[in-house]
């Protein structure tokens, strides 16, 4: 239901409890769909909520409350469920009005204002830069981007940013095994690196960067050049999968600029730092952690978490006050460490970080599976499958649609076969094949489908019509949910719902029918139906295809 209308039933409902109960606020009402249609269009539990304190029958507190309501001629009719449930049913005018909604906002219909203008930075992907992305991190991407779209409808000013993890231990072993193969390839003997990299990438690194006059003996050039290469690569893949970047960070330049230094200071000047057998440790126990945590190890070398510790100081230096984090289940270690250590800097510098900065998104991974087996690897990767692989293989819409059909924190298990299937089971081709009959039928009027934005919608009757309009007013709704739990795979369900209604109506109903009223109704019906669709496909990066 359009918000509209929402907004007018607890105003009935407000203006009725102050006749009835005025020293309870009208912020207690709240509405809720039954569960099944026959027991109306919303339902309101006030009158058992209030019924003990007022030491009234909740029924008969229900009966008053709806004896109070003020007429309205969305309103048909208020009746009492149950033990006092007050189901309320509307006039056909007020589900119809959102389909005027859509045809008035277009591309527009759907946005909220919950953002009001705030910044926040949304981190996603950040592979480290040392082999193809893999089906992980497509679904980060995939999330990522949905979540950034979302926020933004709902007035947030979105940052998205990648950070390169191009220091450390996994960058040396990059190194080393590119080394490695190309000393091969030049018939020296070459021991390969115990952790190295083994995939087919390597050695087509280690071709091109002989081919370009490389020196094999200088690892620092081997590093530089592979690290180059494998960012291109990513950067490829991410265009490919039509997910773009603001801002990338790099890991390096938080030692470059001083920052992992400062960070370190502010950590030992918090008081929360000992020396233990060798190592320095940070008590984030203090912060919720369930042990404390080695800040730098006996060798001198820090810690993973100290650089991921000094990277969100900046984000909070740059001003975004929100941040949010999709990262792969393995880091659910890493939340409370980063928060400990955030707290502590900002104990010292009086910065005033949240003790919940920055949010996190959580999602597990993604088992692929084509014949009814699992596919575990790439021929480029080796060890697992890429996204590279899975957009050749079924197209970009669909890894997108798919890798967000589920909440984040579920398994996933993605069926190639499922994927490329032309049928009903296949979520996003049942979407996509409701906009295309759609354009279809549009095409098959010939008119223009502006001038059915001021069409009657009067004739439009019968269940199936009103139960589609209804759906359609819920689209705003189901957007400022999902941005707000960070949940993107409900604008997939609801998606797969409105497309579910539509065929259901479109193969009921004929459109073009003879009567020229009932005709153009159910014409603008259908085009508010195919707007929501390319709004909300639109907002998971997934496209409309008009023909199919």
């Amino acid at each position: 239901m359009s918000a509209a209308i929402k907004s007018h039933l607890i105003d009935l409902l407000t203006q009725s409890l102050a006749r009835v109960a005025s020293q309870y606020p009208a912020s207690i009402i709240a509405l809720e769909r039954p569960k099944q249609a026959a027991h109306g269009d919303w339902a309101c539990n006030v009158a058992m909520q209030l019924a003990r304190e007022l030491k009234r029958n909740p029924r008969e507190l229900a009966q008053a409350l709806i004896e109070g309501l003020p007429a309205s001629s969305w309103l048909a009719k208020a009746e009492i469920a149950g033990p006092g449930f007050i189901n309320l049913r509307l006039q056909p005018a007020a589900k119809l009005d959102a389909v005027q909604e859509v045809l008035a906002a277009n591309a527009h219909f759907g946005r909220g204002e919950a953002g009001r203008g705030r910044s926040i930075v949304v981190e996603f992907v950040s592979a480290n830069p040392t082999g193809p992305l893999h089906v992980g991190h497509g679904r980060q991407a995939a999330l990522g981007d949905a979540v950034s779209a979302l926020l933004e409808l709902q007035g947030w000013k979105v940052t998205r940013e990648f950070y390169y993890n191009d220091a450390g231990v996994q960058i040396d072993n990059l190194a080393l095994s590119v080394q490695a193969r190309a000393r091969e390839q030049r018939g020296e003997t070459a021991a390969f690196p115990e952790s190295g990299y083994h995939g087919a990438y390597i050695r087509e690194i280690a071709a091109n960067f002989l081919a370009g006059g490389g020196d094999a003996g200088d690892i620092a050039s081997v590093r530089r050049f592979a690290v180059a290469a494998l960012r291109r690569e990513q950067d490829e893949d991410l265009k490919a999968f039509g997910v773009k970047f603001d801002n990338y960070y790099l890991e390096s330049s938080l030692y470059t600029d001083g920052k992992v230094d400062a960070a370190v200071s502010a950590l030992t000047a918090s008081g929360k730092t000992y020396e233990l057998d060798g190592a320095l440790w940070l008590r984030t126990t203090d912060y919720g952690d369930d042990k404390d945590r080695v800040m730098r190890k006996s060798d001198g070398s820090h810690t993973y978490f100290v650089p991921d510790v000094a990277y969100h100081v900046t984000k909070w230096q740059r001003g975004f006050a929100h941040a949010l984090n999709i990262q792969g289940s393995d880091h659910h270690g890493t939340v409370a460490r980063v928060r400990a250590g955030l707290q502590a800097v900002s104990s010292v510098s009086g910065a005033g970080i949240p003790r919940d900065y920055p949010h996190y998104v959580l999602h597990k991974m993604v088992t692929v599976m084509k014949g009814g087996e699992e596919v575990k690897i790439s021929k480029r990767a080796g060890s697992y499958v890429t996204v590279r692989d899975l957009i050749d293989e079924v197209g970009r819409d669909a890894v997108r649609f798919f890798l967000v059909s589920r909440k984040a924190d579920t398994e996933f298990v993605f069926d190639i076969d499922l994927a490329k299937s032309q049928t009903e089971d296949n979520p996003v081709y049942y979407v996509q094949y409701a906009h295309a009959r759609i354009c279809s039928v549009l095409a098959q009027w010939g008119g223009d489908p502006r001038t059915l934005a001021t069409a009657s919608l009067a004739p439009l009757a019968l269940p199936r019509e009103l139960s589609l309009a209804q759906r359609l007013g819920e689209f705003p709704e189901t957007l400022a949910e999902a941005a707000r739990d960070f949940a993107p795979h409900m604008v997939a369900f609801y998606l797969r719902e409105l497309a579910g209604e539509f065929h259901s109506y479109y193969n009921a109903e004929r459109v073009l029918v003879v009567g020229e009223e009932i005709k153009l109704a159910r014409l603008a019906l259908i085009l508010a139906v195919r707007q929501v669709l390319q709004n909300g496909l639109a907002l998971l990066g997934v496209s409309a295809p008009e023909k199919m």
